[in-house]
């Protein structure tokens, strides 16, 4: 069984919460939730950064959701090592996982419907880095201190 790490803030709760069932019942993923936990208000750096050292440390994807997806990406982004796409179509996930190799998907809980957002999740996914030699190249090029 594949594996995949979700995280959200409180405006991301009720879409990660419905993601994972998502993830578990339709696409069988084991799910590996590092909150939060309710909707009572929060940091999205603490569960953005929580994810992406999980992500980190066992090689799977992570799924991030805050109100837009923003803001959870650019505190995920901040962790070497971690490409976190916000995507809000299906094919801008499977790019994101193709052509730069995204690790991390973050997803608007406020900005999306939930059957998108399974759509866009499911993407992100089912796809892989294509390892082209060009991608491979300017990955690199992101990973230069």
């Amino acid at each position: 069984m594949s594996k995949v790490v979700i995280g959200a803030d409180h405006a991301g709760f009720e879409m990660k919460e419905h993601l994972k069932r998502f993830l578990k019942n339709e696409l069988q993923f084991e799910v590996l939730d590092v909150g939060c936990d309710e909707e009572k208000e929060c940091d999205y750096p603490v569960f953005a950064k929580k994810a992406a050292q999980k992500v980190l440390n066992e090689g799977i994807p992570g799924i991030l959701v805050c109100g837009t997806g923003i803001g959870m990406s650019i505190a995920a982004n901040k962790i070497k090592g971690i490409r976190c796409a916000v995507c809000l179509s299906e094919k801008l996930a499977k790019l994101a996982r193709q052509h730069n190799n995204a690790n991390m998907l973050a997803l608007g809980g406020r900005t999306m419907a939930k059957f998108p957002a399974q759509k866009v999740a499911q993407s992100f996914l089912q796809n892989e880095f294509s390892n082209e030699d060009r991608h491979v190249r300017r990955i690199s090029q992101l990973e230069e201190e």
